[in-house]
Order: C-alpha cells, then sequence, then structure tokens
C-alpha cells in the first residue's frame, strides 16, 4: 500500500479518536533507568602520544535541545489537549514523506513545523499530531503542545495522533524527509539517537521498543531504506544508554600536531560547519576553527582538542551514512591498516571495515562508529 498523501504533512492515519484514553492503558508504567555519573581520570602518556583518560558512565544521557511549540511559532491547539496519566511503552520512528530538503537551517525546522500543524488542522485534527520532529539538518522541535511539559515530569504523556491504535502507547517521533531510497543525513540521524536515548531513559523504555509506522499499520513509512536502519537505530540508542562503565583514551592534539589524527579532526571539524583545510597539519588554520567550535559548545575555548572537545566533536555514523563524519572514520580505518575508500559513503565496505576494528579492539561488533569506537580509532 503506498503512502497517503496531503501538502506538506507527514504520512499518518488519524487516531480513531482524538481525545480518548482506553481506561485498560492506564495499568501500563515502566521503571525509570538510574542515572549514573561521571569521572576524569588523569593524563596520561603512551608511545610518545599524550593520552585523556576519561570514565564515563554511559547511562546518564543528556537532554538534546528540543525547540518548544512557543519557540517555532505554534498557533494555539483546537482542543483540549489529553494526557495519558502513565508512562508510553515503545516509539515510533515516521518520516514526513515531504521533500529531502538541502535547507539544513534552524529557520527551515520551524517553518516545516509550522507547516506540519497546519496541514494537522486541515485534517480536523486539534493539534500536530507527533510528539517530535526531527529536521534532516538534525532540530528538533516539539510536535503536540505539552509534550515537554510531560517529559520534564517523565511520568505522564500527551495523547498524539499518530497511528491508529497506538496513541494510548507510543511516542511519535517525525523525521523529515523522503527515505523510500535514501537515507537521513547525519545530522539528523545522529538527534534522532539522542532524542530517542533520552526519552528511553526519561520513561524507561527498552532501545529494543523502537518501531517503524508500517510495524502497526499497511503503509510505506518510514520508507525502505530508514525502515532497514531500525536495527542500527536500536544498536545505537543501546549504546548510549548502556550503564556498563568504559575507559576512553583521547589524543591530545594542539597546534603543532600532525597526522592521521589531524586529519580526521579536519574532516570532524568541517562536518560541523567550520572552514577548514583538510592537510593533517593543526596550524592556525585549524586552531581557530577549534576555538570556534569550542566557543559554540559551552567549552574552554584554547584551542587544545582533549576529551570534552573530541566527544561534543565526534558524531555517530552507521551504514547509509554520508559527509565528512564518514570520511574522518574512513580516514582512521585507513591509517589502521584497513582497504577502505575515503569517499564520504557509508557503505558495505566501510562497515565490514568497522565490524572487524571492532572485533579486534574488544569493542560491540554492531558496524556503528560511536563514541567508544571513536576513541579506538583515533588513540
Amino acid at each position: 500500500m503506498t503512502d497517503s498523501r496531503h501538502t506538506s504533512a507527514p504520512d499518518h492515519v488519524p487516531a480513531a479518536s482524538d481525545r480518548r484514553i482506553d481506561a485498560a492503558e492506564a495499568a501500563l508504567s515502566r521503571r525509570e533507568l538510574l542515572r549514573a555519573g561521571m569521572s576524569l581520570g588523569a593524563v596520561a602518556a603512551l608511545g610518545g602520544v599524550e593520552l585523556l583518560t576519561a570514565r564515563h558512565a554511559l547511562g546518564a544521557v543528556a537532554r538534546p535541545t528540543i525547540s518548544s511549540c512557543a519557540t517555532w511559532g505554534a498557533q494555539a491547539p483546537r482542543g483540549t489537549i489529553s494526557i495519558n496519566n502513565y508512562r508510553p511503552s515503545k516509539i515510533l520512528i515516521h518520516h514526513t514523506a515531504t521533500a529531502n530538503s538541502t535547507d539544513y537551517s534552524q529557520a527551515h525546522a520551524f517553518s516545516l513545523s509550522r507547516s506540519i500543524q497546519q496541514a494537522h488542522f486541515n485534517n480536523g485534527w486539534i493539534d500536530t499530531g507527533q510528539h517530535y520532529t526531527v529536521s534532516r539538518g538534525g532540530y528538533i522541535t516539539e510536535g503536540r503542545h505539552r509534550t515537554l511539559e510531560t517529559l520534564s515530569g517523565g511520568s505522564t504523556f500527551v495523547m498524539g495522533s499518530h497511528c491508529t491504535g497506538q496513541n494510548s502507547y507510543a511516542l511519535g517521533i517525525e523525521n523529515e524527509g523522503t527515505y523510500t531510497s535514501t537515507t537521513p543525513p547525519s545530522a539528523q540521524w545522529n538527534k534522532l539517537v539522542d532524542l530517542c536515548a533520552y526519552l528511553c531513559q526519561t520513561y524507561g523504555i527498552s532501545s529494543s521498543a523502537l518501531y517503524g509506522h508500517r510495524d502497526f499499520l499497511s503503509t510505506q513509512c518510514p520508507g525502505d531504506a530508514f525502515y532497514a536502519q531500525l536495527p542500527s537505530l536500536r544498536s545505537a540508542v543501546a549504546a548510549k544508554l548502556s550503564g556498563t562503565s568504559t575507559t576512553r583514551s583521547w589524543p591530545i592534539l594542539r597546534e603543532g600536531s600532525s597526522g592521521f589524527r589531524v586529519t580526521s579532526l579536519q574532516y570532524l571539524l568541517r562536518y560541523r560547519g567550520r572552514s577548514v583545510t583538510i592537510d593533517g597539519v593543526f596550524g592556525s588554520g585549524t586552531k581557530s576553527a577549534v576555538v570556534s567550535f569550542q566557543s559554540a559548545n559551552g567549552l574552554t575555548a584554547d584551542g587544545i582538542v582533549g576529551t570534552q572537545t573530541w566527544e561534543k566533536l565526534v558524531a555517530t555514523v552507521s551504514e547509509g551514512s554520508s559527509g565528512d563524519a564518514v570520511r574522518a572514520a574512513q580516514n582512521a580505518l585507513r591509517a589502521k591498516g584497513y582497504s577502505v575508500a575515503v569517499d564520504g559513503a557509508f557503505g558495505s565496505g566501510t562497515k565490514s571495515a568497522v565490524v572487524s576494528f571492532q572485533s579486534a579492539n574488544g569493542l560491540t561488533a554492531d558496524g556503528i562508529v560511536g563514541l567508544n569506537t571513536w576513541a579506538k580509532l583515533v588513540s
């Protein structure tokens, strides 16, 4: 069955009732995950490479930035927003089935949210149907009013209108774009992982309880290519939620450093929007780009790349990802002896190399380049 369509609107089937709460569902509840702390170790020297060792309890997932309805300019809802007085048990992933825009700005994300709300008004709904929207540029917006209010409490959630039969159980996340034959860009994917991990942590939802819209209705949503990525999404979210304390050692890079680590750093800086020459030499231009990135991310703007800068800079990439973050990983894999092209396309060859590298380094061999794999790649 093909997706239903309406101008600038997500591929949704309306809820049978936008306000009804099934009393039988009120018994649902999930325990919250414990949040762990974080401590930093000491600077060590190993084989002439300066390393900063950090011990992290990965169970404490930070809340990503989510722009509220008021921030993106939502109209008031046209009816009473109902609250489910228990926790959701699953997350449903959607695609908007709109154009794969190359406008990655926040302004575009806000415009998208306004157009979705208007389309859902046109459907006769009281408000935006889903709880959250993730733009192709990686901006997260609140969907239905009061979603952020209930998220702050962590024990209730808003009754949405994003999947018939699931609105009393599931949080709905729209992802801008059409993913029948292509996959979300890295910025969007990374923010989706962050959002899902935080929602799972807050509500006690298992990372295995992430589903596609098509799992419950006859629809193409969220697209064949994106749907095929859901196992990787579950793995990436599980990795963020892992309560196992691990030690990651990051190299310290500063002006005067050189080599493959600097090259990967430069690709990552370019991925984060900084203009920098990819030459493997940490000169004044690279330092300026690092200082700019640090200032924008609330870090000490000293131009020295240590643990905190690395862990803000790297991006989770997996099969289907593309761009400079992928080139950074491919560059490091080549330096480690793996035969991969530095072409920015995370295909089956890159995934095989990542799995092999992970297996050889005692990491979970899932083919996803997350924090632990990045730390090993550039160490």
